[in-house]
């Protein structure tokens, strides 16, 4: 049954539109964009900064090793994810963005702070140890609550800045307009030039200062660019346009859910009158079905007392009548959850990378020339290099080869770029075991904590873990934006990172399983503070593993819901 052609849509229609209407004399354009350009370079400056190093300070310093140490690097990176979501619903329905991006600053220069201050004052930190292969200096409960509180309020900074600092520039440009929409395209390209140069600032610059020269300056200079982000975004307040909350698109998703449920023994058929509803664009909404799919939801727009609607042919009770717009916003999320589901097991991948291949790299011969000493942290810097290396030559060089070629234009589509980037990952963890295994055969040998093989051995695995980002999480990002309707692109963000919160809790998970039955059978493979009593390498073959089911679960079932054009969203 097609309900374009076979049921009545409510004629109450709401004109609205949730672009802002911009006063480009005074607010809006390139005069605001400048102010939030440097907010986000600031922030990311310093949040990178720490994310590149955490590993290594947190060893070093509170002498934390093993699971433990695992444990609580995977957690925080989880909570900055996920906190993406509750940070987008609170700026959609209740603050607004420029609200929730001050408030988010403030709270990540606040948990900066308290790091630099662990740093800065020894009395927060245990004595250090002399002997890391046998340190029995653990931090007490109070000093790793300090840490914590630092690392919570970063995650909460993390929450509410994510989700929403492209958007809010975003706002400043009309969209309904040619130029707006040209102006923004530009504002895309120079948030990621901004993002770029601030990332690898962080991870060559301040890392290098953490590791070779001063903790304490090294935690200062990104609390230092967390106080002129918050100032910088403040300074340019009269130049913004911001938009009011217009709710959440998350609340509508629960909301329909439960509408359908009060609904569930309405028979949808001939004669059936949908709720129309507020349209997001101004234009009229049309519930279209495709492919049978999710047609119990639908019931959630189904008219079945006038009574449901006011004198103005609004809604009464949200919660019992939704309009067709959100049922068909409920549709967008689900369709996209086949394909999102495999970027979970890509990110379990980069995300032990960036933990156990930089504790991989502290025991690991660094030095280099009379007496320089490579940081283990810039060991991140070869992944993003990689990534971008890969994109630059992929778009200037190889693009124009083949269209040279093959006379015509011709790209790896979404299904093929997940597919390299999932086998890229197979190979980085098979890569990984067994430089592990090298390398630890190394040290034994030697009988010494640093492995007399070369940290520059790490660098094919940090690479195929670029190559691998590059190619499955470009996609799936893609993917996620091109599937969404224009008014849900904050909302794929937030999924976006959620994928990644969701794979960081799963490593949780399996390195604390792994961890207990190993340990059961009297030697644990990751127990341990030093990795040469561990057997890392099973960990990675693991990890390994799961990159293959990826791999067939995508081939055979996911690819099918990934389609290269969205015609109004007839693919959903």
């Amino acid at each position: 049954m097609d309900i374009e052609s076979s049921t009545t849509l409510s004629p109450h229609v709401h004109q609205e539109s949730t672009n802002p209407a911009p006063d480009m004399k005074h607010r809006g354009g390139w005069r605001a964009i400048k102010y939030i350009i440097a907010n986000e370079s600031f922030e990311k400056l310093a949040s990178m900064s720490l994310i590149g190093n955490l590993s290594v300070y947190l060893t070093t310093k509170y002498n934390l090793g093993g699971v433990f140490l695992v444990n609580i690097i995977n957690i925080w990176s989880g909570s900055c994810n996920f906190l993406s979501i509750p940070g987008a619903f609170v700026s959609d329905a209740y603050l607004g963005r420029f609200w929730t991006l001050l408030l988010g600053s403030i709270s990540s220069f606040l948990g900066m702070g308290i790091i630099a201050l662990t740093a800065a004052l020894p009395r927060l930190r245990p004595e250090a140890c002399k002997d890391p292969t046998n340190c029995s200096n653990p931090p007490e409960r109070w000093q790793l609550a300090v840490l914590f509180a630092g690392l919570g309020l970063l995650a909460i900074g993390s929450g509410g800045i994510r989700p929403c600092n492209i958007a809010f520039g975003a706002d400043q440009f009309d969209t309904d307009t040619k130029k707006g929409k040209s102006q923004l395209e530009t504002f895309f390209n120079w948030w990621y030039f901004s993002f770029t140069v601030a990332l690898v600032i962080a991870l060559t610059g301040v890392v290098y200062i953490q590791t070779n020269i001063s903790w304490v300056i090294g935690f200062v200079i990104p609390t230092a660019c967390l106080a002129l982000s918050v100032t910088t975004f403040l300074i340019g307040k009269h130049t913004y346009i911001c938009a009011e909350p217009k709710g959440s698109v998350f609340a509508d998703i629960v909301k329909v859910v439960a509408a359908a449920c009060k609904k569930r023994k309405v028979k949808s058929g001939e004669g059936v009158t949908f709720y129309l509803g507020p349209s997001s664009d101004g234009s009229s909404a049309t519930l279209v079905q495709d492919r049978q799919r999710l047609r119990f939801v639908e019931k959630a727009a189904v008219i079945t007392d006038p009574n449901e609607l006011n004198e103005e042919g609004k809604a009464k009770n949200n919660w019992r009548l939704c309009s067709v717009e959100q049922v068909k916003n409920l549709k967008c999320v689900t369709g996209i959850l086949p394909v999102w589901v495999t970027g979970i097991a890509c990110f379990m991948l980069t995300d032990q990378q960036n933990i156990y291949g930089i504790l991989q790299a502290i025991q690991m011969e660094k030095t280099f020339g009379h007496n320089f000493q490579v940081p283990a942290g810039w060991m991140n810097l070869v992944s993003m290099i990689t990534l971008a290396v890969w994109i630059s030559l992929y778009e200037c060089v190889i693009l124009p080869i083949a269209r040279q070629i093959t006379g015509r234009k011709q790209r790896l589509n979404m299904k093929q770029r997940i597919q390299i980037g999932i086998v890229m990952g197979i190979a980085c963890m098979l890569v990984a075991g067994f430089l592990e295994k090298a390398r630890r055969e190394a040290a034994l040998k030697k009988g010494s904590f640093v492995s007399p093989v070369s940290i520059v051995m790490l660098l094919p695995q940090f690479m195929l873990a670029g190559l691998t980002e590059a190619f499955s999480a470009v996609a799936l990002m893609e993917f996620l934006t091109v599937k969404m309707p224009e008014h849900m692109r904050a909302v794929a963000g937030a999924i976006f990172f959620l994928s990644s919160s969701i794979a960081s809790y799963i490593c949780t998970l399996l390195i604390n399983v792994i961890d207990s039955v190993t340990r059961k059978e009297g030697r644990s493979w990751l127990g341990d503070k030093d990795l040469n009593k561990n057997r890392l390498e099973y960990y990675f073959f693991i990890i390994g593993g799961v990159q293959v089911l990826n791999l067939l679960y995508f081939r055979f079932f996911a690819s099918r819901f990934v389609t290269e054009k969205n015609k109004d969203n007839r693919d959903f």
